[in-house]
């Protein structure tokens, strides 16, 4: 069968199982275009690129499944380029088509030409530029398989408009071998026996869960490990959901804005088993100083990040999974042999410390504050964004899929919303990408279409990508949006305020410019403005009723709110500041 470059891309597609490509068509990508109105696959037409692959993201953070993006060559391929980044941070299985200039005007200087894969080269696991139309099905095979394969993460395929025009035989890909490529897999056993003995001799041990679970799918075996343990365990940013927060055992999110038990616990561990999760600065602070007492075992797919930051006492290079499931197994008979069965009783003095501190420290917040709401605003009570978080959650599901922006409300919303399930948090943690939320949401519910997913969003970021609202409509992808607007970069603010002098640069922006309410409207949403308490939840629960468009509410927030606990840049973890109210307490 005879098909044409462009013919094939598709077929290849779908043949990878792909059922949706979010883009954005343009010259170089045209021939790819014309095929695509026969296939099977659903196109969600973006409104900016950098939609499509914060979209693509959204959608694999909640299937599991690789998002695929598709754009034009030079300014589409580079508005893709953040997205690859966060992708390449998060290990989000990425797959994004570009397209390209035809292969003898590369290096010209040609029309809407960039060096794509080069640009590409330091934020993708692997890229490919196709020159051969012959060659499309095995690079689309090799694509998804080093996308989804080990460590996750994006890869790129560029793709030259006159091999799209060409012609070639069609074949299936051929089965995948990459000589050099061979992400591990199954634990080694002396590995596994020397992580368990170290678990099982702990007194003051931390289950340090990162992203990995995720990916690993590892959340069943993490529950039984803690079972069988009686550990407690933290979830970073990029784990929560990965385990429940309303189980006893689960502390928290640690790093730079998590809760204080977390942070601490893990400052006086003399343990800590990191579960796929990549010692972040966030989460260290300094790390000269990050849990001096404690051993570390460290489990990860990616042997790169095994001693990058903190070199461990035992190192498990494997599968989340399965490394968890032979630590489970090795586990068992070591702590029924102790008196008593298990560990509850060794670490009854750790888990009173624990409980103290959590007793004394809890998130809290300001419930009752009055004053000013900012430039021209009135004065009155002060809504706060906690309370916004903590309404939402309250008028939602454990279903329910919440994804942020970043900033302040990124980590309200971490802090203050209830995870009871895996895949119900998307957000940007390693880039920190401004303007995620929105398109990424909008991704989230093409992959989970029964899930209600509301994105908690700031003013700042809002306005960086809102216009893919306009694609939610046209598309009739129902997400929901809470605008934390506060005025303010509110993140950046925060830092003026505490490191600055109070020296404000160049972080205003306004309640009322723009009109959140009616560019929401212009772009076919309902939108509403809430700026008392009393009108949160009314508001919420008619968002809820609305299931065949978008829904954006604007919710007038305290400008002068601050994110407590918090670790200062460059700070040790005991140097925690928390709020206000809490800072007299003995620690």
């Amino acid at each position: 069968m005879q098909l044409t470059g462009a013919q094939a891309l598709i077929k290849s597609l779908e043949e990878q199982g792909v059922e949706v490509i979010f883009g954005l068509p343009g010259g170089a990508i045209l021939p790819v275009y014309d095929p695509l109105i026969d296939s099977s696959i659903r196109h969600v037409l973006v409104r900016h690129e950098q939609g499509a692959g914060h979209a693509a993201e959204g959608y694999a953070h909640v299937t599991g499944r690789p998002g695929v993006a598709m754009v034009t060559s030079g300014p589409g391929a580079t508005n893709i380029v953040t997205p690859i980044a966060d992708a390449y941070m998060d290990s989000i299985p990425l797959v994004v088509v570009a397209g390209q200039v035809a292969t003898a005007s590369i290096g010209t200087d040609a029309f809407q030409e960039v060096d794509t894969t080069g640009i590409t080269a330091g934020i993708t696991k692997h890229n490919w530029l196709v020159t051969d139309a012959a060659d499309i099905p095995d690079v689309v095979a090799e694509a998804f398989h080093v996308a989804t394969t080990g460590r996750p993460g994006p890869v790129l395929v560029d793709f030259p408009k006159d091999v799209a025009n060409a012609t070639m035989s069609w074949r299936p890909a051929a089965p995948v071998s990459l000589p050099g490529y061979s992400p591990p897999a199954e634990p080694a056993p002396e590995a596994i026996r020397a992580a368990a003995a170290l678990i099982a001799a702990a007194e003051r041990p931390v289950l340090y869960v990162g992203g990995g679970v995720l990916k690993a799918e590892a959340w069943d075996g993490l529950a039984r490990l803690v079972e069988v343990t009686g550990a407690p365990v933290v979830t970073t940013l990029m784990a929560r959901g990965a385990f429940p927060d309303s189980d006893p055992h689960h502390l928290g999110m640690p790093g730079m804005h998590g809760s204080y038990t977390a942070v601490t616990a893990m400052q006086r561990a003399d343990l800590l088993v990191a579960l796929g999760a990549r010692f972040d600065d966030r989460v260290t602070g300094k790390v000269s100083a990050f849990a001096p007492e404690a051993k570390i075992v460290h489990v990860d797919i990616d042997r790169a990040e095994i001693g990058k930051v903190r070199r461990p006492d035992v190192a498990v290079a494997a599968d989340c999974r399965l490394a968890i499931e032979a630590l489970v197994a090795a586990l068992r008979p070591l702590l029924a042999e102790r008196p008593g069965g298990g560990a509850a009783g060794r670490l009854a003095p750790w888990w009173a410390q624990l409980e103290e501190w959590r007793r004394r420290f809890p998130f809290t917040y300001d419930r009752d504050g009055r004053g000013d709401l900012g430039a021209g605003r009135r004065s009155g009570r002060l809504l706060k964004p906690q309370f916004v978080i903590e309404q939402l959650r309250a008028a939602t599901d454990d279903e329910t899929i919440l994804v942020s922006g970043v900033g302040q409300h990124q980590m309200w919303a971490a802090q203050h919303w209830r995870f009871e399930r895996p895949r119900s948090w998307v957000n940007s943690g390693g880039l920190g990408t401004m303007g995620f939320a929105v398109p990424a949401a909008l991704g989230a519910k093409v992959g989970r279409p029964d899930a209600t997913v509301w994105a908690v969003d700031g003013d700042g970021c809002f306005q960086m990508t809102a216009q893919e609202l306009v694609t939610a409509t046209a598309e009739r992808i129902p997400v929901k949006v809470a605008i934390c607007n506060n005025a303010y970069l509110g993140m950046v603010r925060q830092w003026q305020h505490m490191f600055y002098e109070e020296r404000y640069s160049e972080v205003y922006l306004s309640p009322d410019l723009p009109d959140y309410v009616g560019w929401a409207e212009a772009m076919g949403c309902v939108a509403m403005r809430v700026s008392e308490p009393e009108e949160v939840l009314p508001a919420i629960e008619k968002a809820n009723d609305v299931d065949d468009r978008p829904v954006v509410i604007d919710f007038r927030t305290d400008s002068m709110e601050q994110v407590y606990p918090m670790v200062p840049a460059g700070a040790s973890n005991d140097d925690i500041v928390v709020h206000p109210s809490q800072a007299g307490s003995p620690r």
